[in-house]
């Protein structure tokens, strides 16, 4: 059986996207060699229209870039049109794995542009360039790591012999009947398929970055709305403790949380037991503040988040022969392995402070608006003011705040798994694909590129998401 090309039979688009490069190349040296000389027209006062060799540098500019994105689009397309994956390549075969990500890419654009109007700010977004293109990158990943298993090739953890440090496009030795038949990305220094690796990875970063994030929002909005709408002594003393803990550099306390023997103190299991209860405090308090009147509908809310909160609180926090050990096994719903809580507590705790210090200074600028004072005129409550005067009009800040912490965590986590650190050693983490295919980098290079290009298109999108959520607040 022979290997798979890079192109396979679309290798006719290759000298197109060589020109592309070398045009997109020139047109980018010339706009910067144009900029330097700044041409005015006209006579006198009167300003002409006539273009100047920068509006055309810059135009060429555009043009060759859209060049480029089409020739690689035409590689994707390619991929799905062509019959088999000889004739796919390696670029068309992954492009059309990926096709159940293309697909919900498409439904998704294709009802927020429908109904953007009805969308709030995710429609305005639509209108933005940055946004959609980060918005893009962002749910790519997000439906990889939902469709994970419809994409991968071959089992992540799965060791095929005479497949070590195989290069990629490499056909298995023996194939089973039904098995795919290539390491579309080569083999690692284990044997393993580089390919099925980094898109089961893309599973371990969304189950923890966006989840823990959301939990430091809730333990940052809890403590930081009433910090800064009361000042004072709990003021001071909440600020203090935020400061003490962001004394620390960010990588050397996320270290700490992890290693062997601050967990066998059983620290990260007593921190998990503080911190989550703040999403159960934060939702009882919100609905109280707003339901107080309504004594019957009110108890009826308070009852399902108390109740179902409750459960689903002993149930994350109770480990089977764990330090917080203590409810019968009937009231445990679910079981989150103790490296992955772990790793969550000691992101939610690293991330909160900040949190709580971007929420308070919003709080302080935002309690001496009008519409503050015209709460308190109707009667308001304080903490109904705090929660639905003062919290949704600063949801601009945090919203984007959200997007750029989830990309600050994913870079944890890889930071994590390349120190070996958190989850577990044959975790298919990105972090951890980074370090193995680190150790042999000189010499077969394939095994550390997907997963570090994979971490840095991820954060890249987060990024783009959060100017184009900035530019679109600012609107409001």
């Amino acid at each position: 059986m022979e290997a798979l090309t890079w192109t396979g039979n679309l290798a006719v688009l290759n000298p197109i996207l060589g020109f592309a490069f070398i045009a997109l190349l020139a047109c980018t040296a010339a706009t910067i060699i144009a900029g330097f000389f700044v041409t005015t027209g006209g006579a006198g006062n009167v300003a002409t229209v006539a273009r100047t060799p920068a509006d055309v540098a810059a135009v060429a500019l555009n043009w060759s870039l859209l060049a480029v994105v089409a020739v690689l689009a035409a590689y994707l397309v390619g991929g799905l049109l062509m019959p088999t994956p000889q004739a796919r390549g390696i670029v068309g075969q992954i492009s059309y794995q990926f096709m159940p990500v293309w697909i919900a890419l498409a439904i998704t654009f294709a009802l927020s542009h429908l109904f953007r109007a009805r969308l709030g700010l995710w429609g305005k977004l639509m209108g933005s360039t940055i946004g959609s293109i980060g918005a893009a990158i962002v749910l790519f990943w997000v439906f990889t790591a939902f469709f994970a298993d419809m994409i991968v090739t071959h089992d992540p953890l799965a060791q095929l012999s005479g497949m070590k440090n195989k290069v990629p496009g490499t056909p298995l030795p023996a194939p089973e009947e039904g098995m795919f038949e290539w390491y579309l990305l080569g083999g690692d220094n284990l044997a393993r398929d580089v390919f099925s690796r980094m898109v089961a990875g893309s599973w371990e970063v969304m189950q923890i970055a966006p989840i823990a994030t959301l939990f430091a929002f809730m333990v940052g909005i809890t403590l930081g709305v009433p910090a800064g709408f009361y000042g004072g002594m709990f003021d001071t003393i909440l600020s203090f403790i935020a400061n003490l803990i962001l004394a620390f550099p960010v990588i050397l306390l996320f270290y700490l949380l992890v290693t062997p023997e601050i967990v066998d103190t059983g620290l990260p299991s007593y921190l998990a037991a503080v911190l989550f209860v703040f999403p159960i405090i934060f939702l009882v308090v919100l609905f109280n503040s707003k339901f107080h009147t309504q004594p019957t509908q009110n108890s009826v809310i308070l009852s399902v988040i108390l109740i179902g909160g409750g459960v689903l609180y002993l149930s994350l926090i109770n480990e089977e022969g764990g330090v917080l050990d203590f409810i019968p096994r009937w009231m445990d719903l679910f079981d989150v392995p103790g490296n992955i809580l772990i790793v969550f507590v000691s992101v939610v705790f690293v991330n909160s402070p900040t949190v709580f210090r971007i929420v308070r200074g919003i709080v302080l600028d935002i309690k001496t608006r009008d519409y503050v004072a015209a709460a308190y005129t109707r009667g308001e409550g304080p903490w109904y003011t705090m929660l639905w005067e003062i919290l949704p009009n600063a949801r601009g800040p945090l919203i984007v705040d959200f997007c750029l912490r989830i990309g600050y965590t994913t870079i944890l986590l890889g930071t994590l798994g390349f120190f070996g650190l958190g989850l577990e050693p044959e975790s298919p983490d990105w972090g951890s694909t980074i370090n193995d295919g680190r150790k042999l980098l000189s010499v077969y290079p394939h095994p550390a590129l997907p997963p570090a290009f994979a971490l840095m298109s991820l954060v890249l999108g987060l990024n783009l998401l959060a100017d184009g959520l900035r530019e679109e607040s600012l609107k409001d």
